[in-house]
């Protein structure tokens, strides 16, 4: 994988019309030891204030999917319990180190909640405070960080969760393409007892938000162009 190559051609992309970030494999967030490859497409984004997309998958030569086809229940395996906890993994990588430090202004946004991050947040917390008590609780360093998660396929208990954890402010209305359609989300989202205001940052201000700073950086460039 030239990352290299990758990243130029990220840059060339980015000024084209209507381009506002790229997508990136899952795999290369696991752990941050995987992360540090990946600094030259964050730089890129970093500067044109760009979208980065951290969707569940592999990277070239990663065996994948974990369980075949004829495993027991593989599509629940593989398409929820290895999804999430392998988004999850992603969070940790991005959220509990200061890997994300250097790139102030590029746009994270993770689908799927993150993974289960805000089910299991609260062990977290616990095991913190029995294991390392002067540490910050993951639960805060969550809520602080600048990443976005996509409420995709989940139900209004899952999303007033992710509300408790992360705040309105970090979520939007992801429904991973017309496979999924809409209306299982939008149900969920009328559902979830968040509030009014939180609804509508999920619906539309806070993806209105982040369109709004690509826009202007895009503007800015061609004028100086």
């Amino acid at each position: 994988m030239d990352i290299s190559a990758a990243a130029a051609e990220f840059e060339r992309a980015l000024g084209l019309p209507g381009m506002i970030g790229t997508q990136l494999p899952g795999n290369a967030f696991l752990t941050a030891r995987d992360a540090e490859k990946m600094r030259p497409l964050l730089e890129v984004a970093n500067r044109h204030r760009a979208i980065l997309f951290i969707h569940h998958g592999p990277r070239p030569g990663d065996a994948f999917p974990r369980n075949a086809a004829d495993t027991d229940n593989a599509r629940r395996r593989n398409g929820t319990l290895d999804m999430q906890a392998s988004l999850s993994s992603v969070m940790v990588t991005l959220c509990l180190t200061d890997y994300l430090a250097p790139y102030p202004d590029a746009m994270i946004h993770i689908h799927n909640l993150g993974g289960n991050i805000p089910f299991e947040v609260e062990r977290m917390d616990h095991r913190c405070l029995l294991d390392t008590p002067k540490e910050e609780l993951p639960s805060a360093r969550f809520r602080r960080a600048k990443v976005y998660v996509d409420c995709n396929s989940f139900g209004p208990g899952a999303i007033e969760a992710g509300v408790r954890l992360y705040g309105a402010e970090h979520i939007v209305c992801g429904t991973d393409g017309t496979e999924f359609g809409c209306e299982w989300t939008s149900k969920a989202l009328a559902e979830a007892r968040i509030g009014e205001d939180a609804r509508e940052k999920i619906l539309h201000r806070n993806a209105g938000a982040m369109l709004a700073r690509v826009a202007t950086v895009a503007q800015r460039e061609k004028a100086a162009a």
